[in-house]
């Protein structure tokens, strides 16, 4: 992430501008220079998953409960000495570092496809230097922070930007990240993930002004200097002829040269030939709906209360990172091609899908699963929910409030998973309970296909105007990755139903007046069924 070896080269090259800072003390002073100003850092959500995802179990799909409560320790390490955080996370790719986040996922699927090698192996757990974190960590982890209370955002742009516009604008104490963006900003000063240690309340700051000092740069001369080492935005190999000749000059200047010769020569070069620069470029997006609806779910966006709703109405284009997925495992269609059926029905609600509408919408879906070279997108048409009368009114379901709309959200919240004509019995169940009527235990991948699962049943509950509790549909409330291991391998090993609930009776398939398990197993044939045919057509 961030400027090309920008990093380590301060890290190792620049030792002066690697400063130990104490956080109460920066806080304190923070107070003493902001009279009634409460000191605040902004975090960088994205940067902090492998910190904050220290559970020892992860190959399982997540030990969800146990992350909420060190999230919990996290958010009080701060709050016990009076700094209020403020969490950021990716909200959309941009597409001129489409590229880069294609490079990065790729490589992710060889590193699971090793995860499972070793599995089948070893038959037990990685070590850390094979850490996959759980699927769907990022879009959890943001609903996660929100429950306990604190200020989350998911970003209409660049993420990097909007967290150094937010932390400038409202004048806070920092930015916790490990992004050398953070250094080529003029923003709040660059606190490190990786140096941060929460028993002592210290981490490093990496100080722009002494980066400049020791190459001899303006402030403004930073963007330059990102451009031309290369970064998510502008590719490394764009600028290597102009890196090589600050390199050749470079080294007719100065008869010994430094091992990080690199980033000085290029200093040089830009320090010699003045010139005014650009900085990063952002464009976007259009819509395909009103303009109060587009309004209400950036809004939700922005605030981290739903999923793909604005992606999808902004500019017609969703992506999924990697899902712990076997690439050798034939007979489960990976997680992205199992739920296209109901994101269709989604993007149908969403999208208009009559036949007179001109030009048909369509979404593209950059979804990584093993052999998707993700040279482009899939294009993926919205699909009718098949209600009597048409797909219902996004605005009569988002900002009604009779008895009749809820009911309305229900079947319609039913309808994108195919399961309408079980409205009034699957109301009976609990709302956590919901979650659990899509899983599938054939899933080799344990838990993460699971998940996944979930991801869009949250997506498809906000853009029905939120029939069920949010809250509700989290993993740390429906799913846990160990027992669901114990269990899957219980199964296949014989245990009897009454073993498998330790005795206590499933409520859900006792009642009469309730879907049986054999209603949920016809519903789930019919789902796989019409996915396989979906995929072969």
């Amino acid at each position: 992430m961030g400027v090309k070896g920008l990093q380590g080269f301060v890290d190792n090259a620049i030792p002066r501008a690697c400063i130990q800072v104490d956080l109460r003390e920066m806080a304190e002073q923070h107070r003493l220079a902001q009279p009634g100003q409460v000191p605040t850092l902004v975090v960088d959500g994205m940067a902090c998953l492998r910190m904050w995802y220290r559970c020892q179990a992860w190959v399982q799909g997540g030990q969800w409960r146990e992350y909420l409560h060190l999230l919990e320790e996290f958010v009080g390490a701060f709050t016990a000495v009076g700094i209020r955080l403020v969490f950021f996370f990716d909200g959309v790719v941009e597409e001129n570092k489409r590229e880069e986040w294609v490079k990065r996922r790729l490589k992710v699927n060889k590193d699971i496809a090793r995860v499972f090698q070793y599995i089948k192996l070893h038959g037990q757990q990685p070590g850390k230097e094979l850490l996959c974190l759980p699927s769907g960590l990022a879009t959890f982890s943001r609903f996660a922070l929100k429950s306990l209370g604190q200020e989350t955002w998911s970003t209409v742009r660049e993420a990097d930007y909007e967290i150094a516009s937010y932390a400038l604008q409202h004048n806070c104490m920092g930015i916790l990240s490990q992004d050398t963006d953070f250094l080529i900003f003029d923003t709040a000063p660059y606190l490190s993930v990786n140096w941060l240690r929460l028993d002592r309340m210290s981490t490093v700051m990496f100080s722009r002004e002494m980066l400049c000092q020791a190459l001899r740069l303006h402030l403004w001369d930073l963007p330059l200097l990102a451009c031309i080492l290369g970064n998510d935005v502008v590719p490394e190999d764009q600028f290597h002829r102009l890196r090589s000749y600050c390199i050749a000059e470079y080294r007719k200047k100065f008869s010994q040269t430094p091992t990080q010769n690199k980033v000085f020569a290029v200093a040089e070069f830009i320090s010699s030939n003045r010139s005014p620069s650009r900085g990063y470029q952002v464009c976007k997006m259009k819509g395909f709906t009103s303009s109060d609806i587009l309004q209400a779910a950036k809004e939700k966006h922005m605030r981290a209360e739903c999923l793909m709703v604005y992606n999808v109405l902004c500019d017609g284009v969703v992506e999924c990172s990697n899902t712990l997925e076997d690439e050798e495992d034939k007979q489960l269609l990976p997680q992205a091609l199992l739920y296209r059926p109901a994101r269709a029905h989604l993007y149908g609600l969403l999208l208009p899908t009559s036949p007179g509408c001109s030009p048909a919408p369509v979404v593209k879906e950059w979804f990584v699963f093993p052999r998707n070279p993700l040279h482009e997108p899939d294009l993926v048409s919205p699909v009718p929910l098949g209600q009597p009368g048409g797909n219902p009114d996004l605005g009569a379901l988002w900002f009604g409030g009779d008895a009749a709309v809820k009911t309305l959200r229900m079947s319609t919240f039913l309808a994108v998973f195919n399961l309408q004509e079980l409205t009034e019995n699957l109301q009976q169940l609990d709302t956590s309970l919901m979650a659990v009527v899509r899983v599938d235990s054939r899933a080799a991948q344990l838990g993460s296909l699971f998940v996944r699962g979930l991801t869009v049943l949250i997506a498809a509950n906000s853009a029905c105007g939120f029939p069920f509790c949010t809250d509700e549909l989290m993993p740390w409330k429906t799913f846990d990755g160990l027992l669901f291991h114990s269990k899957y391998l219980l199964a296949h090993s014989g245990s009897s139903e009454l073993e498998l609930l330790e005795g206590v009776l499933g409520v859900a398939v006792q009642s009469a007046e309730r879907p049986t398990a054999g209603d949920l197993q016809e519903k789930r044939q019919k789902y796989l069924q019409s996915t396989t045919e979906g995929t072969q057509q």
